[in-house]
């Protein structure tokens, strides 16, 4: 049997490892720079125990043990993670990068992987990995896609191939975060209005009038927690979604607004006033808004 192993044991890459493991894949490793480190490390390996995957202490190590590698990084470091690992690769290794990334960018990570002589393939994951897992949807890219989704198929990843360059998964999912993301923002932006007026529920139901079929209150709340608890993930991404748009001479507006409502919640970390999976409801998120910025 192949083994597989991450770049990066985030939130992403534990998760979709645990959901392997737990469908059969035994040979599982993982490297990240940060697993000595005093604040994050403690996490990372115990993640890897969990998912009962080999922690790694260098790119070396890492492409050595696996045969298939996951890139799973913050959307900046897609490019150092392949440049870092391109020198042990080789023929025999398939290369997965399956970050939140432009496809500039992706075609980049692309040219890295293919001049080390391996196998590359442009994942875009197209929902939270929770609570889907490996099982999560995403679109897969470039010559080696049908061989990807062979291997890892028996270990329910459903990754979808498309025809087409490299970069074209990426476009979907980056013209899909420019909804997805907009719509975290624009509500995020509504409710911090209009519940110091005590107008939210009257904003809802009017909504609600417009589009029947949106239930507007839960879709908040579930919004604002995302907002809260990956605003500063999101916040990078959307400006690799306004490099995409850039790139093809659009103009991103909505595209830097919502970074810039996304990073907000980053520079006020409102996630260290939560737990791990954030608040619960939008109005959560207001009152502490309210204190931490009382003059606004």
């Amino acid at each position: 049997m192949f083994s597989v192993g991450f770049i990066g044991f985030g939130e992403a890459g534990f998760t979709i490892g645990n959901g392997l493991r737990s469908a059969g894949l035994d040979r599982l490793f993982a490297y990240d720079i940060a697993a000595d480190s005093p604040g994050r490390g403690p996490l990372i390996r115990q993640r890897a125990v969990t998912a009962g995957a080999t922690l790694v202490s260098t790119s070396e190590q890492l492409a050595r043990s696996a045969d298939v590698i996951l890139s799973t990084v913050t959307c900046s470091a897609a490019l150092d993670a392949a440049r870092q690992t391109a020198p042990w690769l080789g023929a025999g290794h398939l290369y997965a990068d399956l970050n939140s990334v432009s496809p500039a960018l992706k075609r980049d990570v692309a040219a890295v992987i293919h001049a080390a002589g391996a196998a590359f393939v442009e994942a875009a994951v197209m929902a939270p990995v929770q609570p889907y897992g490996q099982r999560v949807p995403m679109l897969v890219g470039g010559p080696a896609a049908q061989r990807f989704v062979e291997m890892m198929a028996p270990f329910g990843m459903q990754p979808e191939a498309m025809d087409g360059p490299i970069g074209k998964a990426a476009a979907v999912k980056m013209c899909r975060s420019i909804v997805v993301k907009g719509v975290e923002a624009l509500l995020a932006e509504c409710v911090l209005a209009a519940a110091p007026y005590d107008a939210d529920d009257k904003v809802f139901s009017s909504l609600q009038e417009t589009w029947p079929g949106i239930d507007w209150k839960t879709l908040a709340d579930y919004t604002m927690g995302r907002l809260v608890v990956h605003g500063e993930r999101r916040a990078r991404e959307m400006e690799e979604v306004a490099a995409t748009l850039d790139a093809i001479g659009v103009d991103p507006i909505m595209a830097e607004a919502t970074a810039r409502r996304q990073d907000w919640s980053a520079r006020l970390d409102l996630k260290s006033h939560f737990g791990p999976d954030g608040p619960k409801t939008y109005r959560e998120v207001v009152e502490l808004v309210s204190r931490l910025l009382p003059s606004r």
